[in-house]
């Protein structure tokens, strides 16, 4: 099985090469690049393809809200033969620059004091497109993001009735064996309502759902 490739972003220079170690001695992972500002990991990663960018928040030259809105710019994720995965680390539990990094594409975030466990198994979950983020804490972030809802869109009359449940249930933040036991349904069909979900709202993954139903108050 090909490594998990990961892209270690931070100004801290010792910061930095602490997270490569404890991410390159773990089993299935392997560090492909390190950058000290957001200007680098933007550029590092069109030129390394990283699964899943840690990336600090607050940096010179460039900061990791802008270097994510970047990363996730259309044009650029257009040109992906794979996707990429931004996990936000910082100081600070339910940042506003987290918020704003999630609502640009990111995964979710990590505290800077998280154990290499922690580290670790966030990584594995964001590089399976789940979101590294508990659910009434990212309700938390993004309603406070968006307190008036936006007109809804005509992609989400297009949902079928099924997939509007699954689509409330992943907006509330369940695995999909926790929708499959609320709808009676399997794991495997669950799995394609996500499916045709995201296809149908254009949406990357589980993460950006939870931001699509907030911001167009799909979902209390």
């Amino acid at each position: 099985m090909t490594p998990v490739g990961v892209l270690v972003v931070d100004d801290q220079e010792l910061f930095r090469a602490g997270v490569a170690v404890i991410v390159g001695a773990q089993d299935g992972m392997t560090v492909v690049g390190q950058a000290g500002d957001g200007v680098d990991a933007v550029r590092l990663v069109d030129q390394l393809a990283p699964d899943v960018v840690l990336m600090d928040l607050r940096m010179p030259e460039m900061d990791g809200v802008e270097a994510t809105r970047q990363i996730f710019l259309p044009e650029r994720v257009a040109r992906r033969v794979k996707p990429v995965r931004v996990l936000v680390l910082t100081t600070f539990n339910l940042d506003d620059r987290a918020a704003t990094a999630i609502r640009h594409g990111a995964s979710g975030f990590l505290l800077k004091d998280t154990t290499p466990r922690q580290l670790a198994d966030a990584i594995r979950s964001v590089h399976a497109g789940n979101a590294v983020l508990a659910p009434t804490d990212l309700t938390a972030l993004l309603e406070a993001q968006f307190r008036t809802p936006a007109p809804i869109p005509a992609s989400y009359q297009a949902l079928t009735d099924k997939e509007r449940a699954v689509f409330t249930a992943v907006a509330r933040g369940l695995s999909n064996a926790e929708i499959a036991a609320e709808t009676f349904a399997s794991e495997s069909t669950v799995k394609t309502h996500v499916g045709a979900i995201l296809r149908k709202l254009a949406l990357r993954d589980r993460v950006q759902i939870v931001v699509f139903a907030h911001e167009h108050g799909l979902v209390r």
